[in-house]
């Protein structure tokens, strides 16, 4: 059975690159159907991509989130690759990651980029991809490599029951940690990752997108894990409040008197909060999982890809050294 594969480019400003990178994947996947999104370009990245064969159409909201929200509303796939215009990605690393997607089976694909080019990965973003990475694999789990990579094969399923909330690059930690909370296999191509085009720039700020990555880090985590965060706010209160009660206690002991009443109703008051803060995290862990319940239903509302070989018979699940477990 031949899947139907869609891939996705989400765009800004990417005259220079785009058309070549339309072409290659259409060489390369010579089935597929090339979906180019134009994110309100003021050159002539439409024109270009239209031009190489890609069908183009256009998302009004700023923000790569609102692109890939909208490319997983609108198309409807067995497979779909998404990937960055800017032509730094190795376009034969496809096949591979279809044929994994295949094999493993798994819902995500993830290529880990190699860099050959001095100027292809700035060291802030490197580090900053690590960092962040590793925050993510500690408290989500280590199945993910490389999380902030634009290169990317999804399932169906993974697709249609994504609730993508981000609004610009923070959409890839949320790709990430939704397979992760949906406990969906993941699998790990390696991919050659070379310099932009000449004419082409990155659209990625080190910092200010850095720091939008980091929130949407602890925004999931408190939505997708509320006992642990609470909890580890009601530590820090409790810790504050104790600080706070040491040394009216000890005056309490010595004289018998409170005489810093004051700090007395601070410590109180910071204690309450701080079990407020405790029962607040275990009601929200029991929502949470009715959440992450109602997402695994959509999830199996769609039956995944055949794994089938060349004369149809079902053929065994193998792993490889790039795939994680469910």
């Amino acid at each position: 059975m031949t899947p139907k594969i869609a891939v996705l480019i989400p765009c800004y400003q990417e005259e220079a690159a785009i058309g070549k990178v339309v072409r290659d994947f259409r060489r390369a996947l010579p089935g597929a159907t090339v979906y180019v999104y134009d994110n309100n370009s003021r050159d002539r990245t439409a024109e270009a991509a239209r031009a190489a064969g890609a069908i183009v159409r256009h998302e009004s909201q700023q923000g790569k989130g609102h692109v890939v929200r909208r490319m997983f509303r609108d198309i409807d796939a067995d497979f779909y690759l998404m990937v960055d215009g800017d032509d730094t990605y190795d376009v034969s690393a496809a096949n591979d990651m279809i044929a994994l997607a295949r094999k493993g089976p798994c819902d995500i694909v993830n290529c880990i980029r190699h860099e050959i080019g001095q100027s292809a990965y700035r060291r802030g973003h490197r580090f900053g991809n690590d960092v962040l990475t590793g925050v993510v694999r500690g408290i989500f789990g280590g199945r993910v490599l490389d999380m902030l990579s634009g290169y990317k094969l999804f399932s169906r399923r993974f697709v249609k029951s994504f609730p993508a909330l981000s609004q610009g690059f923070d959409i890839e930690t949320e790709l990430t940690i939704h397979a992760l909370e949906a406990a969906m296999p993941v699998g790990h191509v390696r991919g050659l990752y070379r310099d932009r085009a000449e004419g082409s720039q990155s659209k990625l700020r080190t910092y200010r997108d850095g720091w939008r990555i980091l929130m949407m880090i602890l925004k999931l985590v408190r939505h997708e894990r509320p006992m642990l965060f609470f909890s580890l706010l009601a530590l820090a209160l409790a810790a504050t409040s104790v600080a706070i009660s040491i040394p009216v206690f000890v005056t309490y002991l010595e004289t018998g008197l409170v005489p810093r009443m004051p700090s007395a109703v601070l410590s109180m008051g910071i204690m309450l909060l701080s079990a407020l803060s405790l029962v607040s995290g275990m009601v929200l862990d029991t929502v949470s999982r009715g959440r992450r319940e109602m997402r695994f239903l959509a999830y199996l509302q769609y039956p995944p890809f055949p794994i089938e070989d060349e004369v149809g018979a079902a053929t065994p699940v193998e792993r490889t050294p790039f795939m994680s477990g469910r």
